[in-house]
């Protein structure tokens, strides 16, 4: 079954359906979800989901554009919460350079002390990085991400990058974009990136992939991602979900 890790279940655009939605996932081969924390208020709302859905986990911390609501009540709030039975990764975290929206020292600090308490608590991180390749990575390698370990979301970088995050023993989440005519850097990547290294999300409710672009994304559109994955790698759809479940077994080691 399809292990989904990167998704946003907390968003507004899900209160009208939110109940049935994840009560259908299931019987859609669903098997887990991992609900990521983004702003301060996502981070009770992961909880709250996490406790409610068996199937669902959570990771907790806060996006970079969000880093100006952030402060040390918060981060014990994080921490706090890191030792629940299903809180599975710190996240999302990381750098954002597209919107601009927060200082970049700002960002980096945050990001570096939400990563000493993914190593202090003794777990990965998702790392969101976006307009920003070279800070990003010179980060986690001046921190030691390598020591914590995690998976980089939507990844959107070059082969080359790639290749660094394979060495730090980093993941990579594949989601909609892959499906995108236009995405020929990041079918790239997956080309290249071994099948072990590979994690399936949807970052719903964003991101939906082709045929469903521009529309509210779930993780009942993960089969289209597992469809292209299947033909750039030249194997099977059923190898791409089992190979990817492994995986993300393996860094998300609470799942069971």
């Amino acid at each position: 079954m399809i292990f989904e890790t990167h998704a946003h279940y907390d968003d507004e655009k899900f209160d009208e359906d939110r109940d049935q939605l994840l009560n259908s996932m299931k019987e859609n081969n669903i098997e887990y979800i991992i609900n990521v924390a983004a702003a301060v208020k996502g981070i009770k709302a992961t909880k709250e989901l996490m406790e409610k859905y068996p199937f669902v986990y959570g990771a907790v911390g806060v996006h970079p554009d969000e880093v100006g609501d952030l402060d040390e009540e918060v981060m014990t709030q994080i921490r706090a919460l890191c030792s629940h039975e299903k809180t599975v990764a710190v996240g999302e975290i990381g750098l954002d350079y597209y919107w601009d929206k927060e200082n970049h020292k700002n960002q980096i600090y945050w990001f570096k002390r939400q990563m000493d308490v993914a190593r202090e608590e003794k777990l990965p991180i998702i790392v969101h990085s976006r307009d920003a390749a070279a800070d990003t990575l010179g980060v986690m390698q001046e921190h030691h991400a390598e020591e914590i370990g995690g998976v980089v979301h939507c990844y959107s970088y070059s082969v080359e990058m790639a290749r660094d995050y394979l060495n730090m023993g980093f993941y990579f989440g594949i989601g909609g974009v892959v499906t995108f005519n236009n995405a020929k850097k990041l079918k790239e990547v997956v080309s290249y990136v071994p099948m072990e290294s590979l994690l399936l999300e949807t970052d719903s409710p964003y991101l939906a992939p082709v045929p469903n672009r521009g529309k509210r994304n779930s993780s009942l559109n993960i089969p289209y991602v597992v469809s292209e994955i299947a033909r750039l790698k030249g194997v099977s759809e059923e190898e791409v979900i089992e190979q990817t479940n492994r995986n993300a077994h393996k860094l998300f080691t609470k799942v069971s």
